[in-house]
């Protein structure tokens, strides 16, 4: 069944609060059991919220602050903001205080909503640094200072399903032109801008997204990837618009018990999280040299077969289903064992993994987009579908590439530019309106899109060869001791990377090798810890250009994360950051190019 379009996202949250579905939402109750939310709910409680931001003179066009992981209160809060013309801030919780007051002085924010009592205090302390007025908790009891959001919603659930004719006539009045949401890019360069996306960019946007899916009631996810990121709340959106059930999964530690809990049928993450699985399979195979076979027949088994899964098909050979009973059900068994659309975006999938997971039987759709194009430009669906490709692009965006290669768009749901930033906006556009995403991509003669690399991450030796990290950083990431690679040797005669391990499977390894180290800094400094390493680039450079290989590396003794700094909240390397902070090691890598021959060595 075709879902109807929508003009605004406000079309969309009065379709939820029609859709009389009982168990619209689950969350978990501090015993950790699943409750559920009805539709019928979930409207009393925006209209009730967007009352009392209306009572504190909030109005359209008024801009209102998001701080919060993923729970039901987070998107009660969206719709109540855009119910009444306003739009909302979404900001990461795991910036600090300082962070925070930045985006909301830019903004021009008077109400905050924040979720918990750390949330408050962070903000608390830079208060005096912006123009809130009020700012609501969404736990109870509310820090003095802060409004309970339990206090704004009392009484709303005894209303069931009566309507309020002038809220909704308030919330429909919305048009595709006003302004829905600022949200910042959280920048692997640079500083962050305010990307403003009208009703009108998302909608047009949720119209095509998910129409290759045929998503329904029946369905249902767990929203875990950050909401303040525009691809998990497109997704939400396009749940939410389908009748589909929503869980909210706020503290991704809790996702694995969440996915045999909840068993969903759509499973939507960044490339990480289909990349720890695969490492968790492998790690938990290498402990026996039997199951280890049994990985290793499998997979081989699989891999004949990859054509059929990706085309929708069940492999009949005697082979494929005994393997599947060993090892693919294992597998399907850690995302819930209902899953029947993978689904990866917000950074690249190395093909690498695109076929492990199809060697198991797994197809994952991946697809492309940007915070300023609403998000999705491309994406593979059951049924159109490439490998490696991010899939073909929406039909209501265009495409085409510049003389470098970069990948223009232009559509609907490309944003018209960022909040108070002219100049900035103007250098993303070309003369005729195309946007500029700063990726370097291909169309092939079907119209599948490839994207090669961002186009200002690329390395340039002194010989003058361009070389793209990311595929090359992602054969890295195949092994199971590989969290994190950074390519370094832009202007430098030769490629060299930053290795960030994945400590709980290097440190069984070295336990099981018998070496003993007092710290993470003494283990990745063990020779046998290096030869380990070693071996696995001369595995990767194997299959690269001479240019492109890599002849020194160093392993790093930190885990890189979105809470100290080196990744975006999509799990994307933010490379001025990891640059700057091990400027001397790279230094000691390059400190005798000149006479360098250029063996790998840390």
């Amino acid at each position: 069944m075709t879902t109807p379009p929508i003009a605004t996202v406000n079309h969309l949250f009065l379709r939820v609060a029609a859709a009389g579905q009982p168990r619209a939402v689950l969350w978990q109750d501090e015993f950790g059991a699943w409750q559920p939310i009805s539709s019928d709910q979930i409207y009393q409680r925006v209209r009730a919220l967007a009352r009392a931001f209306l009572s504190w003179g909030a109005k359209k066009g008024d801009r209102i602050a998001l701080i919060g992981e993923n729970r039901w209160e987070w998107a009660v809060t969206d719709f109540a903001a855009l119910a009444i013309g306003a739009a909302d801030v979404p900001i990461y919780p795991t910036l600090t205080g300082e962070q925070m007051a930045v985006l909301i002085r830019d903004a021009g924010c008077r109400i905050a909503v924040v979720s918990t009592r750390q949330q408050f205090d962070k903000l608390n302390s830079v208060r005096a640094q912006t123009g809130l007025e009020r700012v609501v908790m969404m736990d109870a009891p509310a820090a003095d200072g802060a409004i309970a959001m339990s206090e704004l919603l009392a009484r709303t659930d005894a209303r069931g399903s009566e309507r309020d004719p002038a809220f909704d006539a308030l919330t429909a009045a919305a048009k595709p032109e006003d302004l829905a949401t600022l949200i910042y890019t959280s920048g692997t360069t640079g500083e962050p801008k305010g990307v403003a996306l009208t009703h009108g960019n998302i909608a047009s946007n949720q119209n095509f997204a998910a129409a290759d899916y045929s998503f329904n009631s029946t369905d249902g996810c767990i929203s875990f990837l950050p909401l303040s990121h525009i691809t998990a709340r497109a997704l939400d959106y396009v749940m939410y618009n389908c009748g589909a059930q929503i869980a909210y999964c706020s503290q991704f530690d809790k996702l694995p018990q969440a996915m045999k809990e909840v068993r969903p049928t759509v499973i939507v993450g960044v490339p990480r999280v289909y990349e720890k699985i695969r490492q968790a399979v492998e790690q938990k195979s290498s402990a026996s040299a039997v199951k280890k076979r049994i990985l290793a027949w499998a997979l081989g088994v699989g891999s004949q077969h990859t054509d059929a899964v990706y085309g929708g098909r069940q492999p009949g050979s005697l082979a494929w289903k005994l393997a599947q009973k060993l090892v693919y059900v294992k597998v399907r068994e850690a995302f819930g064992g209902r899953v029947k659309n993978f689904i990866s975006g917000g950074a690249p999938l190395g093909l690498d993994t695109a076929r492990w997971f199809a060697a198991m039987g797994i197809a994952l759709w991946e697809g492309y987009g940007l915070t300023e194009t609403s998000p999705v430009i491309a994406l593979n669906s059951p049924r159109k579908q490439r490998m490696s490709s991010v899939g073909m692009p929406m039909p209501n965006i265009e495409l085409k590439l510049a003389g470098d290669g970069e990948l223009l768009v232009r559509g609907p749901s490309v944003f018209s530019g960022y909040w108070q930033k002219p100049a900035a906006t103007a250098e993303c556009f070309d003369a005729e309106g195309w946007f500029r995403t700063g990726d370097i991509a291909r169309i092939d003669q079907d119209g599948f899109l490839f994207i090669t690399d961002r186009k200002k991450e690329l390395l340039k030796t002194s010989g003058g060869k361009l070389v793209a990290p990311q595929p090359i950083e992602n054969k890295l990431k195949n092994s199971v001791y590989v969290a994190q690679a950074a390519l370094v040797g832009d202007k430098h005669k030769f490629i060299s990377v930053l290795i960030s391990p994945n400590f709980p499977a290097l440190e069984a390894w070295a336990r099981r090798e018998g070496i003993e180290a007092e710290s993470r800094a003494e283990l990745v400094t063990d020779s046998r810890v290096v030869g380990l390493f070693a071996a696995l680039l001369s595995e990767v450079n194997a299959g690269l250009a001479s240019f492109e290989s890599l002849k020194r590396f160093k392993i790093v003794a930190e885990e890189w994360t979105q809470e100290s700094g080196e990744l975006t909240p999509s799990m994307k390397l933010k490379r001025r950051v990891i640059t700057e902070r091990y400027a001397s090691v790279i230094g000691e890598l390059y400190a005798d190019e000149a006479s360098a021959r250029g063996e790998s060595e840390n």
